[in-house]
């Protein structure tokens, strides 16, 4: 199972994540979502025979999915079961104080969208749980028992970016005074009868902005991103790339203004870079994948001649 789901994993805009990255051997990178190590894997055989790697994954079943597939690069790969949001921590606790390279891929897995007991998709009829880590917080059917009627209309508009949001908050107030709505399925019907016909979407299901909304909310997504981004600057030696791949226009705006904002980053791309047409094809849930790429920049003082000194503690 663990090499089959390996197989059908496809990580997105890799060529492109491997042109602008750069790696090269003797550096040291993060992959910060880690997944299933797809991007891992082509990072680590691109920096052979000495680069290193360090993943970062919170979902515990993908990461020993990706740990079995990684295993072959022995002491080269490092697998850190946390949150990308606690990177900085983490870093410090391995004693690593700069990285070459950082890439973050915000998209939800294959392994998550295609194991229906994870919640996270409508096909089908599965509990209503979305949490990335399932050991810690509360699932998207506790946010739906608990929140306001308002609280869950914030967040589908919000986050889901759902015009119909404050119609749909009211249908799940009235719908779980009668049964609880506790799965993917019962959610999915709820939102299609809460929304006039002529309001459904023609090329996406209509209540895939609800489910978007909802699983940004359970996991934090925007919070962890904006601890990121915050971070990251802090974390990357002069010269060093961080590239960023982002599947909604929330995700996308918080990147490409923190990069404009801050003068420590250089921006490599002015716009962000999608799939080719071929990719698509191949891979249809690459479609709304876009990356974007800055530089740590260089200070005037010769700082990038100076490697800081980067080591892994045991």
């Amino acid at each position: 199972m663990v090499a089959a789901a390996a197989t059908l994993h496809t990580p997105v805009l890799l060529a492109e994540v491997l042109e602008h990255l750069r790696p090269r051997p003797g550096g040291l990178y993060v992959d910060a979502t880690l997944g299933l190590g797809g991007h891992g894997e082509a990072m680590l055989r691109a920096t052979d025979p000495d680069g290193r790697l360090i993943g970062f994954e919170w979902d515990r079943e993908a990461a020993g999915i990706a740990r079995h597939r990684l295993a072959s690069f022995g002491d080269r790969f490092r697998l850190v079961e946390a949150s990308y949001a606690d990177i900085r921590a983490e870093l410090q606790r391995l004693r690593v104080a700069g990285i070459d390279g950082l890439l973050v891929d915000l998209g939800v897995s294959s392994l998550q969208l295609d194991r229906k007991e994870r919640g996270f998709s409508f096909r089908g009829d599965a509990p209503l749980d979305m949490r990335m880590d399932r050991r810690r917080g509360r699932t998207a059917a506790e946010l739906i028992a608990t929140l306001s009627e308002e609280q869950l209309a914030d967040i589908f508009y919000h986050y889901g970016q759902e015009r119909q949001a404050r119609r749909i908050a009211r249908f799940l107030v009235r719908a779980r005074q009668e049964h609880p709505v506790a799965t993917t399925g019962r959610l999915a019907e709820i939102v299609a009868a809460a929304v006039p016909r002529r309001y459904h979407p023609g090329k996406i299901h209509v209540a895939t902005r609800v489910f978007q909304g909802l699983r940004i909310a359970v996991n934090r997504e925007l919070d962890n991103l904006a601890r990121l981004l915050q971070d990251a600057p802090d974390l990357l030696t002069p010269g060093g790339r961080i590239c960023i791949i982002t599947f909604h226009s929330l995700e996308d705006r918080m990147v490409k203004r923190a990069f404009a904002a801050d003068p420590a980053w250089t921006v490599i791309t002015r716009r962000p870079l999608s799939p080719s047409a071929d990719e698509i094809r191949r891979n249809p849930r690459a479609r709304s994948a876009r990356l974007r790429v800055a530089e740590r920049a260089i200070r005037p003082d010769g700082e990038a001649n100076e490697k800081k000194r980067r080591r892994i503690g045991s």
